[in-house]
């Protein structure tokens, strides 16, 4: 088996069509059929079948998939053993990273790396089921999930938890429930709500929480972007749900944090990598860096929300 067609056959499972495959490798759709043909012919059961329109990968070819992560992972170590990659710490780095972790995360990291490795910074909201694909285009992703989503596939990127985020409530300054130093999910069920778009991380948090009070919710607003709910939060038109860590900068300014003393609402912020991608000795090193200002973030607001007035003030 040529490692190059191992490496097309993963750039479609993480991509999911032949089309997005030739856009990244800048070939031709029809270049991309004729090495995924070459393969098959190498290999007696089926690696993809047609689903639709769209070309997807059978068991087996997911498994294959899998080993060929493993071989480029091996490849990249045996030529930074004899010394292909002196000047790997050159190499620039590609992270991804949701819009609240970037706010939180990018400029520490930024400070703590300086200028060697080079970073290569971009930010993508994406469901929790696309987090992984993303690593076909970023050397490390920094992603989040709820404790009740599904884990990260261990046979397709490698995971490290960076922080385990609680999440409060967001109040304007002058509602009523802000003087309170904690609340319960009786409390605030009945208040209208700016929630996430369906399928991203959180989304199901509302309902989680609907649950628990034993009454619905009513989301009046759907807004990914955190900066934006806390605005509308502060106008006193809704109430929302943020991640203590990551938008306590946006803590201020007449939105408080407070949380919720009956249900532990949490999410995990977690780092992706394809196992290649760690074998570079500069993400390794960027990996690192992220782990140690994530850990400085995760400590910085150990205390309640509800500890002192509006959370953020300190």
């Amino acid at each position: 088996m040529d490692v190059v067609h191992l490496r097309v056959l993963r750039e479609l499972r993480d991509r999911g069509s032949v089309v997005a495959v030739a856009a990244a490798l800048h070939v031709s759709a029809s270049a991309v059929s004729q090495q995924l043909a070459t393969l098959q012919s190498h290999v007696p059961v089926p690696l993809t079948v047609r689903r639709g329109r769209v070309l997807v990968l059978t068991p087996a070819g997911e498994a294959l998939a899998a080993a060929g992560a493993r071989v480029d992972e091996a490849l990249t170590d045996a030529r930074e053993a004899v010394g292909a990659f002196l000047d790997s710490e050159r190499r620039p780095v590609r992270i991804s990273a949701f819009h609240s972790a970037g706010l939180a995360l990018f400029g520490p990291l930024l400070r703590e790396v300086g200028s060697t490795p080079p970073l290569r910074l971009a930010d993508a909201d994406v469901a929790h089921r696309d987090f992984p694909g993303l690593t076909a285009d970023h050397d490390i992703v920094i992603a989040h999930r709820l404790p009740h989503d599904a884990p990260w596939p261990t046979d397709r990127v490698v995971a490290t938890p960076l922080l385990t985020e609680p999440l409060d409530i967001a109040l304007p300054a002058g509602h009523p429930l802000a003087s309170r130093e904690q609340l319960r999910a009786a409390d605030v069920a009945g208040e209208t709500w700016v929630s996430v778009q369906e399928g991203f991380p959180l989304a199901g948090i509302l309902e989680h929480l609907a649950a628990h009070a034993g009454r619905p919710v009513q989301v009046a607003h759907r807004i990914n972007e955190f900066s934006v709910t806390a605005e509308v939060v502060r106008s006193g038109a809704a109430i929302a749900i943020l991640p203590r860590t990551t938008s306590a900068s946006l803590a201020v300014d007449g939105l408080a944090l407070r949380p919720l003393s009956d249900l532990e609402l949490v999410r995990h912020i977690d780092a992706l990598a394809r196992p290649d991608a760690l074998a570079y000795a500069a993400v390794r090193t960027v990996l690192g860096a992220l782990r140690r200002v994530s850990a400085g973030a995760g400590t910085a607001r150990t205390h309640s929300p509800g500890e002192g007035g509006v959370a953020g003030t300190r």
